[in-house]
């Protein structure tokens, strides 16, 4: 009898044992997922740096990858991440029409994304309501664009042509991307309701590449000198690229010295670029008097805000109204999608574009 006795508190104490174990296991760690369209644009590599360091101070485990602007090997990655247990994202999509499979992917193991940069669709976000939008509505950038062309031709009215026209180069991105669609028609249609008449010289797309950017300068400055007297670009790295073209083809105030703004327009070339994104490269370019202007996409303020609510969701903490990087969902809507449904508003967090000039580049300096 006492054997038995001796038996079964041993067991209770084994138990005891393992139980204590149980409670005293160090939780498991977070993981995220981060699927990326292209770490070669510079925006984006920023926005995927901000992310490392959010998930080294948080302690979360990232699995980050590129998809390189391929679509299908971006599926891929997700369906990788998936049977490997992930199941919250950051999503920086290659295509907004890829969106909802992707948003149903992952529902399907009871996840949630937050979807950035590029656009999700409505019906991505209608999949579940652990989808969300955490991005900045393009066409601000694009009204932003036209405000600062505005100032500076006020200040320089000789720079305009006959009948107060402006005569514009533009540089556009992926012909179809949200970005590209929503930026160029807010600019034009801005120019055009401040009572400028706007002739579009020439316009085409350089992908967002500074190199495709500079070889269609390169011929444009051959083909319409003297034409033009603006270059409209819809990111800095075309931007950067048509200021290097313009350097080299010596379309600048003083060809004996391109460091010189003689005309005193805020630029030492003969026309003012503008871009938007405000990466650490224009800002230089600007504190040379080389690019005019920017428009602050602010990868730190997307990137954090989409991380913040991935996170939120993967503790459990993720509740309607969750504030993101001090930002509240919107709730009413607006002119962009998926923004623009009332369905899914709560869903959207909208991060703000702002203008940067030479009066305050110096504030967006890292």
């Amino acid at each position: 009898m006492k054997r038995f006795s001796l038996i079964a508190l041993a067991l209770v104490v084994l138990a005891a044992g393992f139980t204590a174990t149980g409670c005293n296991a160090k939780p498991k760690k977070v993981v995220i997922g981060a699927l990326i369209r292209n770490l070669d644009e510079q925006f984006v590599a920023d926005y995927a740096a901000n992310l490392k360091v959010l998930a080294e101070k948080a302690g979360v485990e990232l699995k980050l990858l590129d998809a390189r602007s391929d679509q299908a090997a971006q599926l891929d990655q997700l369906n990788t991440l998936i049977t490997q247990g992930v199941k919250y994202f950051v999503i920086v999509p290659n295509q907004t029409e890829a969106t909802e499979q992707m948003a149903k992917l992952i529902a399907a193991k009871k996840g949630g994304a937050a979807f950035s940069n590029i656009q999700p669709s409505v019906a991505a976000l209608k999949v579940s309501k652990n989808f969300f939008l955490a991005s900045s509505p393009e066409s601000v950038a694009g009204s932003i664009q036209a405000d600062i062309i505005d100032q500076y031709f006020q200040k320089n009215p000789k720079k305009l042509g006959p009948d107060k026209s402006i005569n514009a180069l533009f540089l556009l991105g992926q012909l179809g991307h949200p970005a590209q669609k929503f930026r160029t028609e807010a600019v034009k249609n801005g120019l055009i309701a401040k009572g400028y008449k706007l002739n579009v010289i020439a316009e085409d797309t350089a992908n967002w590449k500074p190199d495709e950017a500079q070889q269609k300068m390169d011929a444009w400055v051959s083909a319409f000198k003297g034409k033009f007297n603006i270059v409209i670009t819809n990111n800095d790295g075309m931007a950067l690229g048509a200021v290097e073209s313009l350097l080299t083809a010596k379309y600048v105030d003083d060809p004996k010295d391109p460091t010189k703004d003689t005309d005193g327009d805020g630029t030492v070339l003969k026309v003012p670029v503008l871009g938007v994104d405000a990466t650490q490269v224009a800002l230089k370019s600007m504190s040379e008097h080389k690019l005019y202007a920017t428009v602050l996409q602010d990868s730190v303020g997307q990137s954090s805000t989409a991380f913040e609510l991935a996170l939120a969701m993967a503790q459990g903490k993720y509740k309607p109204g969750f504030v993101a990087w001090g930002l509240n969902p919107e709730t009413k809507a607006g002119q962009e999608a998926p923004a623009n449904d009332q369905a899914v508003i709560g869903q959207c967090y909208l991060v703000p574009f702002k203008a940067v000039t030479l009066d305050n580049y110096k504030d967006f300096v890292k």
